[in-house]
């Protein structure tokens, strides 16, 4: 800290950074709160997270606890709805709030562990790619040429036939049907990156290629990669909720929307509710990460601020 001439203290460059709030976490906040999408698509998601999260511990009822006397209540709006049943119960006499709320939780971690698995695997093999070229790189193309041609429904079939349905075997499934998609991204960003003055000047001074990639590489492919996730997230829960319906998606009696679905088709005409209400869920879910993820590529990229503002 120095004096000014007025002998008021000055706080110093990164003092007065953290007062402006001009960090880039803060000017990305900044940013996605210009964005009518994120603001909507954040909101959305954050209450549907709190729902799935906080809910269930709050709620009186598991989503298992079966109850054959009130088989096929309707919502409390309709005729014959009760208010211990909020949203009806389905042919078990299961509460259907308290398996929209634990199927929640399932797809929002399935979405998240994918995203962090097809991340991880794709930007460790897109960089490798991208950076050094060659035979490295068509090596990894032609791998992910391989992933590519493979049918996406085929790979689930023969993955789960041979090591059975679960959970982590549903995220590794839907990772290594998708990891191609974020190395595609990584190494194109990367090979972008790595013709700039600045990489070619570190490279002539004998920079080792870990700081390179640490420090000039990794910070500006980080950008779409965060995009690319947050959209995919909703292909992901489109993804197992339809593997759930087609019964090789998470075994029961773990409830998952894709499940209910499945489930209320057969009583779609008496209990409606049985299947639109998931349905709804996941309407709900997929937009607000779309728009989030529209945001999100606004406020990242500065040739879209324009139009934003």
């Amino acid at each position: 800290m120095t004096l000014s001439p007025g002998l008021v203290p000055d706080p110093g460059p990164k003092a007065k950074a953290t007062l402006a709030g001009s960090g880039p976490l803060a000017s990305l906040v900044r940013e996605l709160l210009l964005s009518r999408s994120a603001v909507i698509g954040g909101t959305v998601l954050m209450l549907v997270i709190l729902a799935c999260v906080v809910a269930p511990h709050l709620w009186g009822l598991a989503p298992n606890d079966t109850d054959l006397m009130t088989r096929f209540l309707p919502p409390v709006w309709s005729e014959g709805g009760r208010w211990s049943h909020p949203l009806g119960t389905d042919n078990l006499g299961r509460d259907v709030l308290a398996r929209i709320l634990a199927g929640g939780q399932v797809s929002l971690l399935v979405a998240v562990c994918t995203v962090l698995v097809a991340v991880s695997v794709g930007m460790v093999l897109g960089t490798l790619a991208g950076y050094y070229g060659g035979r490295v790189d068509s090596l990894i193309m032609r791998v992910g040429d391989l992933f590519l041609a493979y049918p996406f429904m085929l790979l689930t079939i023969s993955v789960i036939a041979i090591l059975g349905p679960s959970l982590p075997i549903l995220i590794l499934v839907l990772a290594l049907a998708d990891w191609v998609t974020y190395a595609r991204t990584v190494r194109g960003s990367v090979m972008s990156v790595k013709q700039r003055e600045y990489v070619v000047a570190a490279h002539s001074i004998g920079t080792r290629d870990a700081d390179i990639l640490r420090h000039h590489i990794l910070p500006n492919v980080l950008s779409p990669v965060l995009v690319l996730g947050t959209v995919r997230a909703a292909n992901y829960i489109v993804w197992e909720s339809g593997l759930s319906f087609l019964g090789m998606g998470v075994p029961p009696p773990t409830p998952t929307w894709g499940m209910m679905l499945s489930e209320g088709r057969d009583f779609i005409l008496d209990a409606w509710w049985l299947a639109t209400l998931p349905g709804i869920a996941i309407m709900l879910t997929i937009l607000s990460l779309n728009l989030l993820g529209d945001g999100l590529r606004d406020a990242l990229d500065p040739r879209l601020k324009g139009n934003r503002r």
